[in-house]
């Protein structure tokens, strides 16, 4: 339509020291119709995320100088992009190493060997999950358990007034177990609404962002009184 603006491309940052993933990735990702920037360190990648926007990061794990996990950290920690959403790429098989990133603040992660379609649909779900297009705000955003607000429209979390940072699936899960009214929901359930896919990944994917939800919004995590464990069935938020 004349006179209208176009739409500005995703802007996707690539952190990954091997050059032919790199390379590849950047290069699906331009065909795929996203702005790629990729870089081979953490020290690149972190002196871009301090001065440029990102939709997305997709980081390796095992970087020289800066890993994977410290960098993961420090998006969080500060900085403009530290509300993006973050898919880590790791050669790691472990269920411990798995979860160290997540722990660090990543939202998902692809192992390698990954397929690009499956790296490509991973990063579509992270975005429609974190810009507001996968759930619209219903008309009373705002919602209370104990102490903690939520404001769906505005994306913000209180506890005794003071804002409480939430990663982008930390928060959507949030919204998952609130929608419920107090119902369990699965796992399984989980990994499909909040991550797009199915449970395909370990499910302490989910219990790991629980426990990081406890940590942030209970008094005691270790006994918490609202975000509460179904034993063989899953999780209930309890108000």
């Amino acid at each position: 339509m004349l006179g209208s603006d176009p739409v500005p491309a995703r802007r996707v940052l690539v952190v990954e020291d091997e050059r032919s993933i790199r390379e590849l990735v950047a290069q699906q990702l331009r065909r795929a119709g996203y702005e790629c920037r990729a870089v081979a360190s953490g020290a690149e990648g972190l002196e871009l995320l301090l001065e440029e926007p990102f939709d997305v990061v997709v980081l390796d794990l095992m970087l020289p100088g800066v890993d994977g996990i410290t960098l993961c950290r420090a998006i969080r920690e500060q900085g403009i992009n530290r509300h993006v959403p973050i898919l880590i790429l790791t050669a790691r098989r472990t269920e411990t190493d798995k979860v160290l990133g997540l722990e660090s603040g990543a939202d998902d992660y692809v192992t390698k060997p990954f397929g690009v379609l499956e790296l490509l649909a991973r990063i579509e779900a992270l975005l429609r999950r974190t810009t507001g297009t996968a759930r619209a705000p219903a008309a009373a955003s705002a919602e209370r358990f104990g102490d903690v607000e939520v404001d769906r429209a505005a994306r913000t979390v209180t506890r005794d007034g003071i804002p409480v940072y939430l990663a982008p699936m930390e928060f959507e899960l949030l919204l998952a177990l609130l929608q419920r009214r107090g119902a369990v929901v699965s796992r399984q359930e989980l990994m499909r609404e909040v991550w797009g896919h199915s449970a395909v990944v370990v499910s302490r994917t989910v219990d790991t962002h629980i426990a990081e939800l406890r940590r942030k919004l209970e008094h005691d995590p270790a006994e918490p009184r609202h975000i509460l464990t179904v034993r063989k069935a899953g999780y209930r938020l309890e108000r």
